[in-house]
């Protein structure tokens, strides 16, 4: 179980911004184009520059090696990296892939990633991302790509981890009806700032 705790994060043009998130709990963040929701992402991730402190269980993120962390801490990109031919070879060895979760036969391992759609690219960088069973998920509109079915399926996949796992979500959304499916909490940015609270404890 984690949890997330973020004090005065800040970049270029957006923050500081203070927000903690639960072992088990799913946060949702909206806003505009440019409103700060990916760059808050990137600086929690430790993948941008930022000012203030990120810390997990109470350990603040410096005190990690930055592989542990990202680990750890994980985003999901809204356009996700591949980098060799394969799916099955951006897995580790002895990683568990539960491909009918995300709904792909047995096959799709041993695909080319150059013949995989964006949607099936989603579905399968966020099994990725599971397999190295991260503390926090930071998700970047992960379903921005997929239709109604494969949309349920990632839903369902990341309220079973988070719940069996005590994984803390920040998940960025533009659609309401999925935030109130998924989330605990909604918060709304504008301008790099919080302008929004819903939820309990908002």
């Amino acid at each position: 179980m984690a949890e997330l705790r973020v004090e005065a994060l800040g970049g270029e043009g957006w923050g500081p911004l203070d927000l903690a998130i639960g072992a088990g709990e799913c946060l949702c963040l909206s806003g505009p184009s440019g409103s700060g929701k990916t760059r808050l992402l990137r600086a929690i991730a430790d993948l941008d520059p930022h000012s203030g402190m990120v810390y997990l269980d109470g350990t603040p993120a410096a005190s990690f090696k930055a592989p542990l962390w990202r680990r750890q801490v994980a985003l999901l990109p809204s356009d996700s990296r591949w980098w060799a031919a394969t799916v099955l070879e951006h897995f580790d060895q002895d990683a568990d892939i539960q491909l009918a979760t995300i709904g792909l036969p047995d096959e799709a391992l041993h695909w080319a990633v150059e013949r995989l759609s964006s949607g099936e690219r989603q579905r399968l960088a966020l099994l990725r991302v599971l397999a190295h069973q991260p503390k926090v998920l930071l998700l970047d509109e992960p379903t921005a790509n997929l239709d109604a079915r494969n949309t349920e399926r990632i839903e369902t996949l990341v309220a079973d981890y988070r719940h069996s796992q005590r994984a803390a979500v920040l998940w960025v959304s533009h659609d309401e009806a999925q935030m109130k499916r998924v989330s605990d909490r909604h918060l709304q940015l504008e301008q790099g700032r919080i302008c929004r609270a819903t939820g309990a404890a908002a």
